[in-house]
């Protein structure tokens, strides 16, 4: 098989077996050319030798991590389907956990009051943004949803990452604003989130729109989602659910703020602190 062909035989088992985002398979088939030109070798003569000395020119362990995961992928599909007969898989480099950063129920809607709910792209906006906290949504799975997939204040999320499907409740708060904006709404398309030519609102046009109001971008939403719903005391395991992560291990990464927030009760409360 050809390195073009067999390009292409991975980018349609990312698509279709793994269901992976189109950004994602991008950079994935980026990075593997990246390896070609570098190494001056069809990718399936390579060995473990030339991928280490393609991944040794990246200084930073998370860039470096994006790359080897490209890699591995590639390497564990070509195994599967023999297209070549030893398996390479290089172990991640061990990288720092950033903790992640979110805003406060209280910041988020002092915020959201300062938006002119007088216009169709204020209704939007506000919307958009209580839809994000509300949810826990990816940015790319709120930007998928249609209208039916919202029944009796329940979300269906079926363009989910790595295939899996999820339910979420909805807050009233941010069904009834959903609601008003679509009353307004007149392009009538299947989808909610839409732009002022009536097109599905891109994720750079969303990453603006979050930017202009909270000053963070999506993804911080959905870890403000996360955060109070720890620090609410919900179990950890429901909190994996709801986002969709497939590992608990994942969704540890927030025990953090419920540790911070038991030393703040501590501090505030307990007569020797």
């Amino acid at each position: 098989m050809s390195k073009s062909n067999i390009l292409i035989a991975f980018d349609e088992y990312l698509s279709v077996t793994k269901a992976l985002g189109t950004l994602t398979i991008s950079s994935y088939l980026s990075d593997l050319e990246q390896l070609e030109v570098f190494s001056k070798k069809a990718l399936t003569q390579l060995d473990t030798n030339d991928v280490l000395s393609f991944l040794a020119s990246f200084e930073n362990k998370r860039t470096l991590n994006r790359k080897l995961s490209s890699i591995n992928a590639f390497f564990q599909f070509c195994h599967i389907h023999d297209f070549i007969s030893k398996k390479i898989k290089i172990p991640m480099a061990k990288v720092p956990k950033n903790l992640p950063k979110y805003l406060s129920s209280e910041e988020i809607m002092k915020n959201l009051s300062l938006i002119d709910r007088s216009t169709l792209m204020g209704m939007r906006d506000y919307a958009l943004i209580l839809f994000l906290y509300a949810s826990g949504c990816r940015v790319s799975e709120a930007l998928n949803v249609q209208r039916e997939d919202i029944v009796d204040g329940w979300l269906k999320i079926r363009f989910a990452k790595g295939e899996k499907e999820r339910v979420v409740p909805l807050a009233p708060i941010a069904i009834e604003a959903l609601a008003t904006y679509l009353q307004h709404e007149q392009m009538h398309s299947s989808y909610l989130w839409l732009n002022y030519r009536g097109e599905v609102l891109s994720r750079i046009s969303a990453f603006k729109v979050v930017k202009k109001y909270l000053g963070v971008s999506p993804h911080v939403l959905r870890h403000s989602f996360a955060s109070s719903l720890i620090i609410g005391g919900a179990d950890l395991r429901v909190v994996q659910e709801l986002l969709g992560h497939s590992s608990l291990e994942t969704t540890q990464i927030y025990t953090h703020i419920q540790k911070q927030n038991l030393a703040e009760t501590m501090r505030s409360y307990h007569p020797l602190s």
